[in-house]
């Protein structure tokens, strides 16, 4: 979504020399023309020649002067086309979104993980910082002064945090709730597009102020495209020694929360830690740093460990608290807080190395053998890491695992579409996915965020319940086929997905798109 100026990158950002047009030969070319079927993903590309002798002229060739002290020869400008595999891999994380958002309620296996593990819902957020690290590689790369380029990101940045504020940090009840307002007291100053924005300036930043320090055209060997992107990747490191070093060496003290029930009561608990490197729910160092930045007042108060089995006998669904339940399944964690938002910056890193691998490789061939060997072996070390209970793949601490494992399968998924989609030429069926993708943020607030079924539950007739939106999911989806699990489903997926993929292809015809 903060990545919108890629969607209308072209890819031409090769440091090949622009091939010289002969005069004489061009002559020639008009009686007999070579068509070539060209396959453009960049520069250049796999190239298949099908001589055909034709009578007729060939069409014209648009030619560029190029001037300097002397005259030179004319030069062929060579068009080229973005990759549209990084508006439907956008538009494929947005739909992923909704759907779990959504339906994850009535399809618990869909949801979040309730600590340990990854399911769907565990692959939004990975997803969407890997293709904003793709995307600034790419559009970087337009701005060619250092000093627009940290103004275009800073003010970006600002954005971000204003739209998550408002959005998630309780301002925002809709859809459900006719209201707005948040008690300052309260306000939840981390979020979905907070931590996208803390990446993003962060590997922005990054990506700017070393511009010059690498090199214009790579060197052979295996290892040229990480030395020469080192500092990109010394940036990562640095967020990973940081969370490491954190996560396991913080002590993390006895600490106590109040819970405020319906009925105006109040009841203090206490959660006994007194450790280091625990990677359980109650004595984590990643709540604690949350706790101690943020105020404890100031975290989500629904986490998703209320449904593990030591807090519900309904786990993984959520359901009334067991009794004897620990006291910390009712206490407050930010899943999106601000040591684990450190450790994400390497999903912003990874994801800029696949950038900066559609930049300087132009075969499809030489991109998918960087792209599918790293993301197997990224994939490999989180099941390893997990499997052997040395670092468990963990959403909520976003975990060293969690980022190898995830960014794996982001980089695997994005291979997979760029065969697919620009390498096959399979784009029709995935031009639902580009729509939502270019407009990503737009279907974000509208549809993720409930602001456009908001709205519509605003016009009621006779009381808040009886609306247009809760009509349609009644009597259209769950009488008719007679269950609400499958109702919610059917619902999520035509009547927001499907709806929203139109909504996002008509603006795309018209030209329209939310930019920040």
């Amino acid at each position: 979504m903060v990545e919108d100026d890629a969607k209308r990158l072209e890819e031409g950002f090769g440091n090949k020399p622009v091939p010289e047009v002969d005069e004489e030969e061009h002559k020639k070319d008009i009686l007999i023309s070579t068509e070539k079927v060209v396959y453009e993903s960049g520069g250049s590309g796999d190239i298949i020649d099908r001589l055909e002798e034709k009578k007729s002229v060939s069409e014209p060739r648009e030619v560029e002067q190029v001037k300097g002290e002397e005259e030179q020869p004319l030069q062929v400008k060579q068009k080229s086309k973005r990759v549209a595999t990084l508006d439907a891999f956008r538009g494929l994380t947005i739909v992923v979104m909704i759907l779990v958002d959504d339906a994850g309620g009535a399809y618990s296996r869909i949801d979040h993980s309730p600590w340990n593990g990854c399911t769907l819902a565990d692959f939004v957020m990975p997803f969407f910082l890997f293709i904003v690290g793709v995307a600034i590689a790419l559009a970087l790369k337009r701005i060619p002064k250092t000093s627009d380029a940290i103004k275009k990101i800073i003010l970006r940045t600002i954005k971000l945090l204003f739209w998550g504020i408002i959005l998630q940090g309780g301002y925002s009840h809709a859809p459900y709730d006719l209201a707005y307002g948040v008690d300052m007291k309260k306000i939840r100053w981390f979020g979905i597009l907070q931590r996208i924005a803390l990446v993003y300036c962060v590997v922005a930043l990054i990506e700017t102020f070393t511009t010059k320090l690498r090199p214009t055209v790579l060197e052979s060997g295996p290892v040229s495209i990480f030395t020469a992107y080192r500092w990109q990747w010394i940036g990562g490191f640095v967020a990973f020694l940081v969370y490491m070093i954190t996560t396991f060496s913080l002590y993390v003290p006895d600490w106590s929360f109040v819970v405020h029930h319906d009925d105006g009561s109040t009841k203090k608990y206490l959660v006994e830690c007194g450790m280091r490197g625990h990677l359980g729910p109650a004595c984590n160092a990643v709540g604690y740093v949350d706790r101690q930045v943020w105020g404890i007042n100031h975290l989500y108060n629904q986490p998703v460990w209320s449904r593990l089995k030591a807090c519900t006998l309904s786990a993984p669904s959520a359901g009334p608290f067991r009794k004897g339940a620990p006291s910390w399944c009712r206490a407050p964690f930010e899943p999106e807080g601000l040591l684990s938002s450190i450790s994400a910056i390497l999903s912003g890193t990874i994801g800029i190395h696949y950038g900066h691998i559609l930049i300087h490789f132009k075969g499809h061939a030489e991109r998918l053998k960087q792209w599918v060997s790293m993301g197997l072996v990224l994939i490999i070390i989180g099941i390893i890491l997990h499997f052997t209970d040395a670092i468990p793949i963990n959403k909520q601490l976003y975990s060293f695992s969690y980022v190898c494992f995830t960014a794996g399968a982001a980089g695997l998924v994005f291979s997979g579409f760029y065969v697919l989609i620009d390498v096959w030429g399979y784009r029709t069926p995935f031009l639902f996915l580009e729509w939502i993708g270019m407009n990503a943020m737009l279907v974000f607030v509208m549809a993720a965020q409930g602001i456009f079924a908001g709205f519509v539950n605003g016009w009621y007739y006779e009381s808040p319940d009886k609306t247009l939106v809760y009509w349609i999911q009644e009597h259209v989806f769950n009488n008719v086929w007679h269950s609400e699990r499958l109702g919610t489903l059917l619902y999520v997926i035509f009547a927001e997905i499907t709806f929203w993929g139109v909504v996002s292809g008509i603006l795309h015809k018209l030209g329209i798109y939310w930019k920040l």
